[in-house]
């Protein structure tokens, strides 16, 4: 009998670990903790999970000690790592959008720019990230590693910090200011390249990415049911701006349509009002977990 198949990925351990596990069961995935925490079980038997730091995975990943893995673009510049980037997943801790990593101070500092860094001492997490910043504007500033809780350390031990912020509201809340963007960030699904470069590995990788961005588009859209009669059926579809063409099916009912038709569910509230007026009956929304065009 043949050994299973199997790829080891990656799932980032900390912040992003919640949403992540959402986004997995979106797409099809179940994962559960237990004891060891650091392996989670996934009903999956192809799949081998791992929990590790984001900051840590695309060095193993880079290594081969891990076939894939899901972590922030951010990490994979800060280790200057070598991988294959396969999939750009636009999620964060609290919301679908991009985290920036900005240079910050505390508000009555005579720091604007990047250019008065010059000379200052820099409390952050990534290293890497910030250097690579200063070098950029031609700066030269003492760099350190801060172990956590960076927001309280300006002014008190250094002069300006460079962190990760989603709105900004714990910087405004330890009063500090923002001074530039150092880099925005989204998550990315990488693989080893010689993970990648073989046939059932990739194809495996390939899926999970697959499921992974319906899983992500799902987010924003509902998916619209409706009835309308014959003399109204050209009004009602008018008013549905679906990814492509509404789903138009004649029912037994003689002169009644039933209308499907996926939409973004930020417009929901204006196009059901709209689509009752124009005749529609029977509107039902209903949320999805995958859309994949």
């Amino acid at each position: 009998m043949s050994e299973q198949k199997k790829i080891i990925l990656a799932l980032p351990k900390g912040s992003l670990q919640e949403s992540t596990f959402s986004m997995m069961k979106k797409a099809g995935f179940t994962l559960r903790t237990g004891s060891r925490s650091y392996i989670p079980s996934v009903d999956d038997p192809e799949i081998e999970a791992r929990l590790i730091r984001a900051q840590e995975i695309s060095r193993y990943v880079e290594q081969g000690v891990l076939d894939a893995g899901l972590t922030g673009h951010d990490w994979i510049v800060e280790n200057q790592s070598d991988v294959q980037e396969v999939a750009n997943l636009v999620y964060a801790k609290v919301g679908l959008k991009p985290v920036r990593w900005v240079v910050a101070v505390p508000n009555d500092s005579p720091i604007q720019s990047a250019r008065d860094l010059q000379g200052k001492r820099i409390a952050t997490e990534a290293v890497g990230l910030t250097r690579q910043y200063l070098t950029k504007h031609g700066v030269k500033a003492e760099v350190e590693f801060s172990w956590g809780a960076t927001e309280v350390k300006a002014p008190e031990l250094v002069d300006a910090i460079v962190e990760i912020t989603e709105t900004g509201s714990s910087l405004r809340a330890n009063n500090l200011r923002i001074v530039d963007t150092v880099l925005e960030s989204t998550t990315r699904l990488i693989a080893n390249k010689k993970s990648w470069s073989d046939p059932w590995k990739r194809k495996k990788i390939e899926q999970i990415a697959l499921l992974l961005r319906g899983a992500l588009a799902a987010e924003t859209k509902v998916l619209i049911k409706l009835n309308v009669n014959k003399q109204n059926l050209d009004k009602v579809t008018k008013l549905l701006p679906g990814l492509h063409a509404p789903t138009v099916n004649q029912l037994a009912a003689e002169g009644w349509y039933s209308i499907e038709s996926v939409v973004d569910e930020s417009i929901v509230r204006e196009v059901i009002p709209q689509l009752k007026d124009a005749g529609a009956e029977g509107i039902i929304e209903i949320g999805l977990n995958k859309v994949v065009p």
